[in-house]
């Protein structure tokens, strides 16, 4: 423990893109997390004579085309880009790691089911298309939602698990589990699941960066979180029809995007390299 606390402000002095990452997400979950009491107005009010109003002292960002207060919508929309990441990474997570657990661990016919036939199915449509078409036929709303963006984005935490598993499940601490006779189970759970948890933790972070783009795209289309719930990618379609008189009302939304989006790759990149100990010892951490 005192290694990882010496070693965590070498590593930020040393990667500021990491730090900076760090301190963005700490933001946006503080925003997610404290919206009631941190937006200065309700992100719904609706104040005709005040529309398209650009950036001054009573709105720092500008209003809407209806009026409605930009930099509030934007702390409220963090809450719905963070619950639906956090959730698709969570679903995802959970299922890659039981079936790529399974088909690593088993082989054979299951493994040969598993890779060739089942993922490589998912694989062949983009993930995207997959998730419009289940938001198309079961409709709009936050747990289509995540239903819709976690349908394909299990595959690739499934082939990232399943090519750690069938390495790990040659080394010998796992055969001397097995000849003091555990479990299956327990030898998946206990030995060989806790030995991979490296590269699965830099793909959720990565992963997470990919959900709240895709929840984005999603709410421009209008596949999303119905209005008036604010949300980044509504607010990005609300905004293109006024993108040369009031280019606020894309920048912004826009801005969030892109700002959350780069966090968390820039926590992702730094993972990998913090939790790969031959890039520790060339980093000096």
């Amino acid at each position: 423990m005192s290694t990882a606390t010496i070693s965590l402000p070498r590593a930020a002095r040393h990667n500021p893109l990491a730090a900076t990452g760090v301190v963005l997400v700490v933001i946006f979950l503080v925003c997610a997390l404290f919206a009631p009491w941190i937006a200065p107005q309700d992100p719904a009010h609706i104040d005709l004579p005040a529309r398209l109003m650009r950036p001054s002292s009573a709105h720092w960002c500008g209003t809407d085309e209806l009026g409605r207060d930009i930099l509030s919508r934007l702390i409220y929309g963090s809450r719905i880009s963070m619950l639906v990441g956090s959730c698709v990474v969570g679903i995802s997570l959970a299922l890659g790691l039981i079936i790529g657990s399974i088909a690593g661990y088993y082989g054979g016919r299951i493994d040969l089911f598993v890779n060739v036939v089942l993922m490589n199915a998912f694989l062949s449509f983009p993930g995207i298309l997959l998730a419009i078409a289940f938001v198309a036929f079961r409709g709009p709303g936050i747990f289509n939602l995540v239903l819709a963006l976690s349908l394909g984005g299990w595959v690739g935490y499934a082939r990232l698990v399943r090519g750690q598993v069938l390495a790990a499940r040659e080394r010998e601490y796992v055969e001397a589990a097995r000849a003091l006779g555990a479990s299956d189970l327990r030898v998946i759970v206990h030995h060989i699941l806790p030995n991979i948890v490296q590269p699965v933790v830099v793909q959720s972070a990565i992963g997470m960066a990919g959900a709240i783009l895709a929840e984005a795209t999603m709410s421009f289309l209008g596949l999303g979180v119905p209005p008036p719930t604010a949300s980044w990618g509504a607010m990005l379609n609300d905004g293109r029809a006024h993108l040369f008189d009031a280019p606020h009302l894309v920048i912004f939304p826009a801005l969030a995007v892109m700002l959350a989006v780069l966090s968390f790759n820039f926590i992702g990149d730094a993972l990998r390299d913090f939790l790969d100990p031959r890039s520790r010892i060339e980093a000096g951490l």
